[in-house]
């Protein structure tokens, strides 16, 4: 609802998609949504069926090229530095866009 609210005023969104169960922060990525197809991350799934659904494109993602690991439980984690790169790679990106570069 976030995402059709800033594309419905235009405003600019960028959402993080899964980082959870991944290691290699230099396999993050920023791209569309549509990218995400195939990079093992349930949420990314969820949001792709439900901006379809919305008819919502052009929705900037960051997401993780490395397959997650699988550590025998459901519940996904992070490793300690993890978030924080995921998070200085959205705001370069935001900053970036602010700037129009």
């Amino acid at each position: 609802l976030i995402i059709q609210w800033c594309k419905k005023n235009g405003v600019h969104v960028i959402s993080s998609m899964g980082t959870g169960n991944r290691t290699d922060a230099g396999n993050f990525r920023i791209g569309d949504i549509s990218e995400t197809a195939g990079c093992g991350c349930p949420l990314a799934r969820v949001m792709r069926r439900e901006l379809r659904a919305r008819a919502i494109t052009n929705v900037d993602v960051l997401y993780g090229k490395e397959a997650p690991i699988h550590t025998g439980s459901r519940v996904p984690a992070s490793i300690s530095f993890v978030p924080p790169v995921a998070g200085y790679l959205i705001a370069g990106h935001a900053v970036r866009t602010f700037l129009g570069i």
